[in-house]
């Protein structure tokens, strides 16, 4: 498979994942609901829980996959800035 495709999907999954977590967590922050004026609405806040912790475990695994797909560019990257060396 082309790397390119999969990193494209990594970079995918981390944004989809991210964005769940983020949507998810909002709405777990009581304090940011009231600040917004949603306290009357009506959410199933088990369930949210559980996709939040979920969203978070899968989005911890695509980012370790990500960093794994793309450990030469940064170990390559933290050498030339450790020697002082312009990047490209």
């Amino acid at each position: 498979m082309n790397m390119q495709v999969v990193r494209w999907f990594l970079d995918l999954g981390m944004g989809i994942f991210f964005l769940i977590c983020v949507v998810t967590g909002f709405f777990k922050f009581t304090l940011l609901v009231r600040t917004f004026g949603l306290t009357n609405l009506v959410l199933p806040l088990a369930l949210m829980s559980d996709i939040h912790d979920w969203s978070g475990i899968v989005l911890a695994f695509f980012v370790a996959a990500h960093l794994i797909v793309n450990r030469g560019w940064i170990i390559t990257m933290t050498r030339k800035i450790f020697r002082g060396e312009k990047s490209d």
